[in-house]
């Protein structure tokens, strides 16, 4: 009896380890089952996003906007005759967590695409595998255009492509408004040079503004996890410049918000489309927000049909909540994934990427796009401005 005993006991510790087996730290969404990347029943797209860390707003927007789009999908029939399943995985923010990340995702989830991630810094450490291994990427909100053209050798990185527009776009839009807008002569330009997001648009703003008969009267520098800006604020506050530029994310911006607006500076400031997360109101207080501009990829204030249904399908699906362009952009970036395997024929990676180059006049929430050589989408940007701490559109720019 203790001999049966002990082999029933074997088979049951068996078991039970063989079911704990394969759990990550991913999170699964869609009706799927079990089964491979095409396998079974199901389609597996990885999500490489900032859950936690310093733009977890991002990531948390970005996975409910995909989120949002696998549902719509998969209610609809899904694709191919197979439901869509998005695992989604967690970078904590940082550009090597992203590139791990990556490398799960293809090597033992088994997806066929990759979304994510939602900064250039973090997307730029998940090009790499997404080359070597050949599994298509679409970044959600990266900018810099390095991303998708290797900087060093000018070629366009076949396997990667973006859902946002560029920064060379969004600085020429943000400039020019300065100039034509606000009649701003002068300017003061504020850069996280952690950041090859605030890099980039620092550089593409000062060459515009400086063509069109602009001055910058100062560069100024912080770095991500910077708390105490007052010491440069001070030397910004004696320049007395007509803009203040500061291309950033949300969490240092409204810092930097806040401790100018108590240190007098009632200068306007300009920024990018990492100011757009609800907690840079909570962060800098609604009234250091007046006075403030921001590009971004939309507005769901826009009447447009494909705004109005995205934003109301989006409420319904998250208590109310009101979708940021970064939700927005989550969504595109998996309809833009979804648009390429339906023309593909299959969940083949290599005729995925060559569908998602070939994408043209696609309706999504944030515009039509088309993607051009070097896999950037051309599509228009929204200028916002701060009213009470909330975004309100000002105009939109057409590339």
């Amino acid at each position: 009896m203790k001999k049966i005993g002990a082999i029933i006991l074997s088979a049951v510790l068996t078991a039970v380890l063989a079911s704990g087996c394969g759990n990550n730290k991913t999170e699964n969404s869609g009706n799927s089952a079990s089964g491979g990347n095409t396998a079974g029943d199901t389609i597996k797209i990885g999500a490489d996003l900032e859950l936690t860390g310093g733009q977890a707003s991002f990531g948390d927007s970005a996975s409910k906007g995909a989120k949002l789009a696998v549902q719509q999908i998969n209610d609809a029939g899904g694709i191919l005759g197979k439901k869509l399943e998005l695992v989604v995985a967690d970078n904590a923010s940082k550009s090597e967590e992203a590139t791990q990340v990556a490398q799960k995702l293809i090597t033992t989830d088994k997806v066929v695409t990759i979304i994510g991630a939602s900064t250039s810094t973090n997307t730029l450490g998940i090009v790499p595998v997404a080359t070597e291994k050949e599994i298509p990427l679409v970044s959600v909100g990266a900018t810099n255009p390095k991303v998708t053209v290797d900087e060093r050798t000018g070629k366009v990185n076949d396997w990667v492509f973006r859902a946002a527009f560029i920064d060379p776009f969004q600085g020429q839009v943000m400039a020019n408004f300065a100039l034509d807008s606000l009649k701003a002569k002068t300017a003061v330009i504020y850069t996280d040079t952690s950041s090859d997001y605030s890099k980039g648009l620092q550089k593409f703003f000062e060459e515009t503004f400086k063509s069109k008969g602009g001055e910058v009267l100062s560069q100024e520098s912080y770095q991500q996890k910077d708390s105490d800006f007052k010491a440069v604020l001070t030397r910004i506050k004696a320049a007395n410049p007509d803009v203040i530029y500061l291309p950033g994310y949300y969490e240092e911006v409204g810092k930097i918000l806040k401790q100018a607006r108590e240190m007098g500076i009632t200068t306007p400031f300009l920024g990018g489309d990492g100011w757009d997360s609800p907690q840079l109101a909570e962060i800098a207080g609604a009234d250091a927000l007046n006075d403030t501009y921001m590009s971004n990829h939309y507005s769901p204030e826009d009447t447009a049909a494909e705004v109005t249904s995205f934003v109301d399908a989006y409420k319904a699906a998250n208590g109310g909540a009101v979708p940021d362009g970064m939700a927005a952009l989550g969504y595109d970036a998996l309809k833009l994934v979804a648009d390429a395997i339906t023309r593909a024929g299959e969940a083949d990676p290599a005729k995925i990427k060559d569908a998602l180059a070939a994408t043209k006049d696609l309706q999504l929430a944030t515009g039509k796009i088309t993607l051009n050589e070097t896999h950037d989408p051309v599509k228009a940007a929204v200028v916002l401005k701060f009213v009470v701490g909330k975004q309100t559109f000002e105009t939109k720019v057409n590339p």
